[in-house]
């Protein structure tokens, strides 16, 4: 019997698979449960749809993710810190005071987004990545300067 699987089930399939089963499978544990319904005609239509308008919701979701990415490289950000001789920081900026000075910029990124591989304790500038989507990541430049 060819089922929709609506839940993942260990060892026999994920959310959205088209898989056969054995008849007795699906009719005493599988649909009772509601972890897969029959593979009928509008039943698999249904799961096209929805594969179609998920797919979209990607792309828009991409496509948004770009357009952050170039306003985010078109920017610099300047933070004032304080610093002793050879431009060393008495602190260091981390990713909370970059989050802070992106909203200040009216653009909202969540400080864990961005990918500072330790924080920033010399003062010029630095370019930081910042990972906005899966596949798309943007570099800021972050210029520290003296109170």
């Amino acid at each position: 019997m060819k089922v929709i699987f609506t839940a993942d089930v260990k060892g026999k399939g994920k959310k959205g698979e088209v898989k056969d089963v054995s008849e007795g499978y699906a009719r005493n544990y599988l649909l009772p449960k509601k972890l897969a319904m029959a593979a009928t005609a509008s039943n698999l239509k249904d799961l096209q749809a929805k594969e179609k308008s998920k797919q979209k919701q990607a792309d828009a979701e991409l496509a948004e993710a770009k357009a952050l990415k170039e306003t985010l490289e078109a920017m610099t950000l300047e933070i004032p810190a304080k610093a002793g001789n050879g431009g060393r920081l008495f602190g260091a900026i981390s990713t909370k005071q970059i989050a802070e000075e992106l909203a200040k910029q009216n653009t909202k990124i969540d400080k864990r987004k961005i990918q500072l591989s330790e924080p920033i304790r010399v003062l010029g500038v630095t370019k930081v990545p910042i990972k906005i989507h899966a596949n798309v990541v943007a570099t800021v430049n972050v210029h520290v300067k003296e109170m």
